[in-house]
């Protein structure tokens, strides 16, 4: 079983940056697709951007222009630019492997206005 680790959450202002990173306990991200996704209180857990095993990223449109995916397989790691954030990216947000069914256990954003 993969493990997936988000890390890099925290509360920050309206218009700021933040980068979430997403560890995994194995060489999967070159092999297989992962997505980010995010859960605001009181709502059902959302997609906002998927990474193919060939890098190639896609957005859902309330993200597009403002965060970017990346990825170092050197590491293991994807990573989550989320720039020019607003109140309403605030959420937990989680990476997923959909080969695995993995889910990491997420990582808080707090955007003030």
């Amino acid at each position: 079983q993969v493990q997936l680790v988000e890390s890099g959450g925290g509360v920050v202002q309206a218009g700021g940056s933040l980068r979430l990173s997403c560890a995994a306990s194995g060489s999967v991200f070159s092999t297989t697709s992962m997505s980010w996704h995010r859960q605001a209180p009181g709502k059902q857990r959302v997609l906002v951007a998927t990474m193919s095993s060939t890098g190639s990223a896609a957005y859902v449109d309330s993200v597009k222009g403002r965060f970017t995916v990346s990825r170092d397989d050197a590491k293991n790691t994807v990573y989550l630019q989320m720039n020019s954030l607003k109140p309403e990216d605030t959420a937990v947000y989680y990476c997923y492997l959909p080969a695995t069914r993995s889910w990491g256990q997420g990582t808080q954003v707090t955007v003030s206005s």
